[in-house]
């Protein structure tokens, strides 16, 4: 499957893609333990009705990735810049923490007003994004980059979330990914420190 998807990438590589493609491995997590997360972020609406030669995409992608994944999930976030602390495209970090949130229902606005009052509080780059396409709504997602796992445990306050909204959640779930440098377009990693 590695192998498959870095000749895929370098398919995007060859024609060009402007997108930034970022893939991580699932490294701290219950089922999803060595799972390969890929995403693009900082995307609008119509670049993503238009991306660069999709006929030849999906024949690159049947070749040398389809015959070795199951995908378990495809959806579209939009980007929360009034909760987060950064500009929606995660610093490329050798580790991050991936925090979903599933709500019970009719809980978005609540949720949302209660982490907009904590913003300003947040310490290290913290982005958050909400399901638009592609699962059950209402959920959201945190992602957290750091340098290491060192950081994410030292961190480990700040992931839980305010008391304002426990009863608001029915669901969340916190997993550590780990950045895959040889997985990436258009995108340069940080140094590990």
């Amino acid at each position: 499957m590695e192998a498959g998807y870095i000749r895929h990438l370098e398919w995007h590589r060859q024609v060009k893609d402007p997108f930034n493609w970022y893939s991580y491995s699932v490294a701290a997590s219950t089922d999803r333990q060595r799972w390969i997360i890929y995403a693009t972020f900082g995307h609008t609406a119509a670049e993503l009705s238009h991306p660069v030669s999709p006929a030849e995409d999906w024949r690159d992608a049947n070749i040398n990735l389809l015959p070795h994944v199951e995908f378990t999930g495809n959806a579209i976030y939009e980007f929360l810049p009034g909760l987060s602390r950064g500009n929606g495209m995660p610093t490329p970090t050798l580790r991050a923490e991936y925090t979903t949130v599933e709500l019970n229902q009719g809980a978005g606005k609540a949720f949302e007003a209660a982490l907009a009052a904590e913003q300003s509080k947040l310490q290290g780059e913290t982005l958050w994004y909400r399901l638009v396409v592609g699962g059950n709504t209402p959920c959201y997602v945190r992602l957290r980059p750091r340098a290491d796992l060192a950081a994410i445990l030292d961190e480990r306050a700040d992931q839980t979330l305010s008391d304002k909204v426990n009863g608001l959640i029915s669901k969340m779930t916190v997993e550590t990914l780990n950045l895959r440098p040889n997985m990436l377009v258009n995108v340069t990693p940080e140094p590990a420190h």
